[in-house]
C-alpha cells in the first residue's frame, strides 16, 4: 500500500471538498429541520456525491481517451483548475459562490441540489478523482481512490451531523482561518499536479 499516495489523495480531496467550510451552508440549507431530517439529508447527499465521484474515477480516463485528451494534459489542466479553486479559498470568493448556489435551492430537500451537486461533487472534486485514478492505475489503485473518497465523505457526513456545535465552537472567524489555511495547502498541491504533467511531457526533470 502506497502510504504517500493515500495521504496525498486524502489531503487533496479533503481540501477540495472543504467539509469545514461547507458545514455552515449545510446548517443554513437545513434550517428548521429536525435531527432525523438532517441526518437523512446528509446521508442522501453523501451517497449521491460518492456515486458521482466513483463514476468519474472509473470511467473518467476512458472518456478523456475517447475525445483525444491525454492524462498528462488533463493533469496540467486539473492542476490549474485546483489552483484557481485555491485562490477562491484564499480570497473567500468560493464561499460567496457557494452561498449564491445555496440560495438557488427552493426545494425543502437540498440533498441533491445544491449539497451533492455542486457543493460536494463539484468540478474540482471530479477533476481530482480523475487525476488520482490516473496517478495510480489498476484495480488496486482504483480501490485506494474509492476508499479515500469514501473516507473524505465520511468526514463530510460526520461534520454535517455535528454542524451546529462545530459552528458555535469555531465561529465565523475560525472557519475563515481554516479555509484560508486549506487554500494555501491546495495551491501547493495544484502546482505539484502541473509539475507532474509537465514531467510526463518531458518539460521538467
Amino acid at each position: 500500500m502506497d502510504t504517500a499516495f493515500l495521504i496525498t489523495a486524502f489531503v487533496t480531496l479533503f481540501v477540495i471538498i472543504d467539509p469545514i467550510g461547507m458545514t455552515p451552508l449545510f446548517i443554513a440549507l437545513t434550517q428548521g429541520q429536525g435531527r432525523q431530517q438532517r441526518r437523512a439529508i446528509a446521508v442522501r447527499a453523501c451517497v449521491l456525491a460518492f456515486g458521482i465521484l466513483a463514476a468519474f474515477a472509473l470511467f473518467g480516463e476512458q472518456v478523456l481517451g475517447f475525445v483525444g485528451i491525454s492524462m498528462p494534459a488533463f493533469r496540467i489542466a486539473g492542476g490549474l483548475l485546483l489552483f484557481l479553486t485555491a485562490l477562491d479559498m484564499l480570497f473567500e470568493r468560493r464561499t460567496k459562490r457557494r452561498e449564491d448556489q445555496s440560495d438557488q435551492a427552493e426545494a425543502p430537500d437540498p440533498s441533491v441540489f445544491p449539497l451533492a451537486i455542486p457543493l460536494i461533487a463539484g468540478p474540482g472534486a471530479i477533476a481530482t478523482v480523475i487525476l488520482l485514478a490516473g496517478q495510480s492505475p489498476g484495480i488496486s489503485g482504483l480501490a485506494l481512490v474509492l476508499a479515500v473518497t469514501a473516507l473524505v465523505l465520511a468526514v463530510v457526513f460526520a461534520l454535517f451531523l455535528t454542524a451546529s456545535p462545530l459552528e458555535n465552537a469555531l465561529g465565523r472567524t475560525g472557519i475563515n482561518v481554516v479555509t484560508r489555511l486549506l487554500g494555501m495547502l491546495l495551491a501547493a498541491l495544484s502546482v505539484q499536479f502541473v509539475l507532474d504533467g509537465l514531467k510526463a511531457f518531458g518539460f521538467a526533470a
